[in-house]
């Protein structure tokens, strides 16, 4: 199974996806998994993800070892799952894939619609927010989102 999680920049909705599901995938014992992250945009290409995300995941045990990248054409080939974080996300994606020929087999999807509850599937930027309160949440979301992405696919023996 190969998981890639997109959100704008790639500093801190995605590469928090990347280490919260490579944690709960090592867990398992998954070795056949490969999970990474990416962004839409060039802005953090080379960079560490966002001070705060780091921090948060660190107080949760969760190791993140992760530089800034972009998304590239490739990547739609060679990954099963790519997961954005909000609509805007989903929907770049979306459109990215329709322009590749020949049309890549990967599932791009909200990455919160995991979570079952429609109020919840949308990851919200916690960027521009104060302090960690935002970051938090985002953690709340991804987490539930990566475990409850993981089961089915244990439970469907994918």
């Amino acid at each position: 199974m190969k998981v890639l999680f997109v959100c704008i920049g790639n500093t801190c909705r995605s590469p928090m996806a990347e280490a919260i599901l490579k944690h709960l995938v090592l867990k398992q014992n998954l070795e056949d998994w490969h999970v990474d992250s990416a962004g839409l945009r060039d802005w953090n290409v080379g960079e560490e993800p966002q001070a705060r995300g780091q921090q948060l995941l660190k107080q949760h045990g969760i190791k993140m070892s992760h530089l800034g990248r972009m998304i590239t054409e490739l990547d739609f080939y060679e990954f099963d799952y790519i997961f954005g974080m909000d609509t805007s996300n989903l929907t770049e994606l979306q459109e990215k894939a329709r322009n590749l020929e020949p049309t890549p087999k990967c599932k791009i999807q909200l990455l919160g619609s995991y979570i079952g509850r429609r109020e919840d599937e949308i990851i919200q930027d916690p960027y521009f927010s104060q302090g960690l309160g935002a970051f938090n949440t985002v953690y709340l979301q991804i987490m539930e989102s990566c475990q409850n992405f993981l089961r089915f696919h244990i439970k469907e023996g994918n």
